[in-house]
C-alpha cells in the first residue's frame, strides 16, 4: 500500500518559529512614520497593536518561542499532515511526486488559524477586550473570529463586499463563533461612508477594508487590531507550516526540488516557503516558487517601493512590492489574492533573488481544483488552486522528470462552493490587469525624503 499520509508524531511538535528576517541578505527596509519618512517606533504602533506582536514585528532572532497556550489550542489541529498526491500524479502521468501540506485540518479549514490564535493570546495578554480587523474572502475573519472566542475577546470583522456576497457561508462561521460581521465599505466608518456615497456599487478592496478597521481601532480604548497577512510577525507565526513539512519529508528521506506556495498578503507563502530559505543561502539546489492572480499581478508587474497598506493612508508605510494602495482589484473569486501589496519578507526575497514568482489566469486554476478534487478528493479552496496549477505545471513541463513537489494546500473550498459553481455554469471569465492600469494605479505613490 502506498504511504499518502505522512503524520508528524505530536512529540515533535514544533515549539519555536523561525524569523526569515535574520538570513535574508541586506535585511528588510522598516516601516516609515509617514509624517517624517523615518522608521515608526513601538510608541506610535502600540495605539493599534499589542506590545508583544511589536516585539515580534521588529524583532531580527531567528528563534522565537512559542508559548504553552498557544501550542495546546494548536493541538486540536496540529501537527498537520503532510500528504503525498499518488492519484494526482498517475493522472498527470509524471515521475514526479508531488506532495501537499494540507492546512484546511483548522477549526476554520484555512492556514489562517495560526496566526489568528497567536495574536488573540498576545492581546489577551495585555489586556485587550475587542479587536478589529478586515477579511477578504472570509478566511482570517473566520480565523480570528475563532481565536478571540477561545479567549473570550469579542470580534468585529470589516469583509470586503465582493467576497460578503459571493461566500455567505463564511458569514455564518464568523456569527457562529461570536464575531460581528459588516460588508466593506461600510456604513459605520468616515472612510467606509464617503467610498459609499461616491461609488455606491463598489466591490471594495482589502485597502478598504484595512482603512475601516483601523479607523474602529483607533475609535475605541478597549480594541486593538489584528491583521492576517503582510506584516512580519503573521509570516513569522506561519513558519510552522513550513519547519512541520521539513520533519516530514525527512521521516521518508525525501526534500523538494520546488516550494510553491499562491501570493496574495504573502503569509502563506512565507509559512511553507521561508524555513527552506537558510538551506537555499547555502547552496541547496531548491525553488521557491509564488504565485499570484494575472487581475493582481503584484510581484510579477507591481513597483517596489514604499507604499500604504490601506486606501485611507493610515497604515506606516511598507516597502513592497505595490500596485498602489487606491488600487480596486477585479471580484475574482480567490478574494484573498485581491490585495494591492506584497509582505515585506516575500518582496525581500524577491529582490534577493531567493524566489521567484508567476501569474495565472482564473480559469486555469478553478480547472486544477476541479481536477485535483477528483483526483485527492478535497476541494481546494480558489486561492489554493493557483499552487495547485503551478505544480501541475512543473509536474508535467517535463514528465520523465523524476522530481519532489511541495506545495502548501491552505485550505478546502467547502464554503467557496456558490464560485466553483458559477465556475462549472460557465460565468467565471479570465482577466489580465492591463499594463495602463498598473501605471495609474502606481502614479500616486508616496514620495520619500528620508
Amino acid at each position: 500500500m502506498r504511504q499518502k499520509h505522512i503524520d508528524l508524531p505530536a512529540d515533535q511538535q514544533i515549539t519555536q518559529w523561525y524569523n526569515v528576517i535574520a538570513d535574508i541578505p541586506n535585511g528588510v527596509e522598516p516601516p516609515l512614520d509617514p509624517a517624517t519618512g523615518q522608521p515608526i517606533g513601538p510608541d506610535k504602533m502600540g495605539a493599534i497593536f499589542p506590545m508583544g506582536l511589536l516585539e515580534q514585528e521588529m524583532s531580527t532572532e531567528r528563534w522565537i518561542g512559542i508559548p504553552e497556550e498557544i501550542l495546546d489550542i494548536w493541538q486540536i489541529w496540529r501537527p498537520a499532515p503532510l500528504i503525498r498526491a499518488t492519484f494526482l500524479e498517475e493522472a498527470l502521468k509524471t515521475k514526479a511526486k508531488i506532495y501537499y501540506k494540507y492546512e484546511g485540518v483548522s477549526p476554520s479549514g484555512s492556514h489562517k488559524t495560526n496566526s489568528a490564535v497567536a495574536q488573540a493570546y498576545y492581546n489577551k495578554q495585555e489586556g485587550v477586550k475587542r479587536l478589529a480587523t478586515e477579511t477578504g474572502a472570509g478566511q482570517w475573519g473566520c480565523a480570528l473570529s475563532f481565536a478571540a472566542q477561545k479567549f473570550g475577546i469579542d470580534c468585529k470583522v470589516y469583509m470586503v463586499r465582493v467576497s460578503y456576497d459571493q461566500k455567505p457561508y463564511r458569514k455564518v462561521m464568523m456569527n457562529t463563533y461570536g464575531a460581528e460581521i459588516v460588508a466593506s465599505p461600510s456604513p459605520d466608518t468616515p472612510t467606509g461612508r464617503e467610498i459609499l456615497a461616491s461609488d455606491p456599487d463598489t466591490p471594495g478592496s482589502l485597502g478598504i477594508a484595512i482603512s475601516e478597521a483601523l479607523e474602529d481601532t483607533v475609535s475605541r480604548e478597549d480594541t486593538k487590531y489584528a491583521l492576517g497577512s503582510v506584516l512580519n510577525h503573521v509570516c513569522l507565526h506561519q513558519s510552522v507550516i513550513g519547519l512541520e513539512a521539513k520533519k516530514q519529508l525527512e521521516m521518508v528521506g525525501d526534500y523538494p526540488d520546488v516550494v510553491i506556495g499562491f501570493c496574495g498578503g504573502g503569509s502563506n507563502f512565507a509559512g511553507l516557503a521561508a524555513p527552506f530559505v537558510p538551506d537555499k543561502l547555502a547552496g541547496r539546489q531548491i525553488r521557491l516558487l509564488g504565485v499570484e492572480p494575472t487581475s493582481c499581478p503584484t510581484l510579477t508587474k507591481g513597483r517596489f517601493a514604499y507604499d500604504f497598506g490601506d486606501v485611507s493612508q493610515r497604515t506606516p508605510l511598507l516597502y513592497m512590492y505595490t500596485l498602489g494602495h487606491n488600487f480596486i482589484p477585479s471580484g475574482i473569486h480567490a478574494g484573498g489574492l485581491r490585495y494591492h501589496g506584497m509582505a515585506p519578507v516575500i518582496s525581500a526575497l524577491m529582490r534577493e533573488n531567493l524566489m521567484e514568482a508567476i501569474a495565472l489566469q482564473q480559469l486555469e486554476c478553478f480547472e486544477a481544483g476541479a481536477l485535483f478534487a477528483r483526483t485527492e478528493g478535497i476541494i481546494p479552496a480558489p486561492e489554493s488552486s493557483h499552487a495547485i496549477r503551478a505544480a501541475i505545471i512543473e509536474a508535467t513541463r517535463e514528465p520523465d522528470k523524476p522530481q519532489t513537489i511541495l506545495f502548501n494546500l491552505s485550505g478546502h473550498g467547502l464554503l467557496d462552493l456558490s464560485s466553483y459553481e458559477k465556475y462549472f455554469a460557465g460565468q467565471l471569465v479570465n482577466y489580465a490587469l492591463p499594463d495602463e492600469a498598473i501605471i495609474k494605479a502606481t502614479c500616486n505613490l508616496p514620495v520619500i525624503n528620508r
